[in-house]
């Protein structure tokens, strides 16, 4: 299972990586794993803005329909279109190619609540 260091992450399983003042936000590879095939990713749309700890979307598998939530509050600056015809980049590529959205954080300080890889590691190996 893959835990990138130099990502941070939330509880419920999202990874964040600070570029250049702005939020890429995913879902972690044990995400995936524990939700297999994915059918349908539902973003939200450039210019929304959205609220730390509240969804902002959702992924849909075989399985089941599980909610994003912000790992930050601010706008929506990008989302990643590609995932509309092809979800199942979220299981072939969760840290690379299925970024989901980049977040032009309201306040930054919040990154400093999330957890290091290694909390994260802790948290789902429990």
């Amino acid at each position: 299972m893959s835990i990138p260091k130099e990502l941070r992450y939330t509880k419920e399983h999202e990874w964040v990586k600070l570029e250049d003042g702005k939020v890429r936000v995913g879902i972690t590879d044990f995400a995936q794993s524990e939700l297999g095939d994915i059918v349908f990713v539902e973003l939200p749309q450039v210019g929304d803005e959205i609220q730390m700890n509240e969804p902002f979307g959702s992924v849909e598998s075989v399985k089941t329909v599980s909610e994003l939530y912000a790992p930050i509050s601010g706008k929506v600056v990008e989302v990643n279109t590609e995932l509309e015809d092809s979800p199942e980049l979220v299981n072939e590529s969760p840290y690379e190619n299925a970024w989901m959205i980049v977040v032009e954080p309201a306040d930054s300080s919040q990154l400093d609540e999330l957890l290091t890889a290694e909390q994260y590691e802790e948290i789902i190996s429990e």
